[in-house]
């Protein structure tokens, strides 16, 4: 306990998930050694390393990159329950949105899945004064939207404010953060920023997310999305400057390269999984099967982007700087 009685993140460093894979609780990801291969690691699993499941998509903010536009009711915690279940094996699960925490009973969600996975809680953090107690010690980490500073912040996604408030309040209450940026051409200039209040705040890590030209994000300007070329150099630059200034949150970027098509497995509230994203398909999503009618292990035994999943979450298909100074 702190010295506000406030339950802290367990001090587990790491635990070995089987199949050569470990996952390390102080930098929140999945590390795996350099001679084992990702075709080894694919025969050893049964499920998936991590799965988002979207637990609402009400949002209170309209990011003007927003892939999750389309609405549907929110899943029953019995829904959830079964979902759960059906999810067995499945090392990480993101209780994702819209929003999660605009869920009432968000911290009764987190219950049903702490204790079967290790949970993360992306979010903006707008809500965090009424789950922050409830849900502290029993998430892994918050990782929070950030496009600071506030000028670009409100820009993009918006009230800067109110997220820091909630920000806060996360870190009150013990529970560890990462922040997550979507870069457009027009905020490269204020990356800098964000990995500085990133490091300020003791995040372990920013990750840096292009955007895709869906929902929200059909709006874009071109001359935002900038080239895979671009997004390399940028990072390369950005991992010079965090070495020159000693910032300590690790740096990741994932560029949407064939790599990295379709590595994502999303459960919309409905209980459908998707791959996410496929760059040829509608909507960039591909069906995968329904996670309230079937386990995860039959949709994983069919899913065929287990390579560019692994590889992806053991860090080898995208561009990364661990934590430390």
């Amino acid at each position: 306990m702190t010295d506000l009685g406030i339950p802290t993140i367990p001090q587990q460093q790491r635990r070995d998930l089987g199949a050569g894979v470990g996952y390390a609780f102080n930098g929140q990801h999945f590390e795996a050694p350099a001679d084992v291969s990702i075709a080894d690691i694919a025969n050893g699993l049964t499920a998936p390393l991590s799965v988002i499941v979207q637990v609402t998509k009400r949002c209170d903010f309209d990011c003007s990159f927003c892939s999750e536009t389309l609405q549907m009711p929110d899943p029953t915690l019995d829904q959830l329950d079964t979902i759960r279940q059906n999810l067995a094996g499945v090392s990480r699960v993101f209780l994702s949105g819209g929003e999660p925490l605009m869920r009432k009973d968000f911290s009764e969600v987190v219950d049903i899945f702490n204790g079967h996975h290790i949970v993360a809680v992306p979010t903006n953090a707008t809500h965090a004064l009424d789950h922050a107690r409830n849900i502290a010690g029993k998430i892994s980490y918050a990782n929070v939207g950030f496009e600071g500073p506030r000028a670009a912040f409100r820009r993009v996604r918006g009230d800067y404010d109110k997220t820091m408030v909630g920000v806060r309040v996360l870190l009150e209450h013990g529970i560890p953060l990462a922040l997550s940026a979507v870069v457009y051409r027009s905020t490269l200039s204020v990356l800098p920023y964000t990995v500085q209040i990133a490091d300020v705040l003791g995040a372990t890590k920013v990750k840096l997310i292009l955007p895709l030209r869906k929902g929200n994000a059909l709006n874009l300007p071109d001359h935002e999305f900038i080239t895979i070329n671009e997004a390399e150099l940028t990072f390369s630059r950005l991992s010079e400057m965090r070495a020159e200034m000693q910032w300590s949150p690790a740096l990741r970027l994932t560029a949407w390269t064939p790599e990295n098509e379709g590595h994502m497995i999303v459960v919309e509230p409905n209980g459908v999984a998707r791959a996410w994203p496929v760059y040829d398909a509608p909507d960039l999503w591909e069906d995968l099967g329904n996670v309230r009618e079937e386990p995860i292990t039959e949709i994983w035994s069919r899913y065929r982007f287990k390579g560019n999943h692994i590889s992806k979450y053991v860090g080898r298909s995208i561009h990364a700087v661990p934590q430390g100074v």
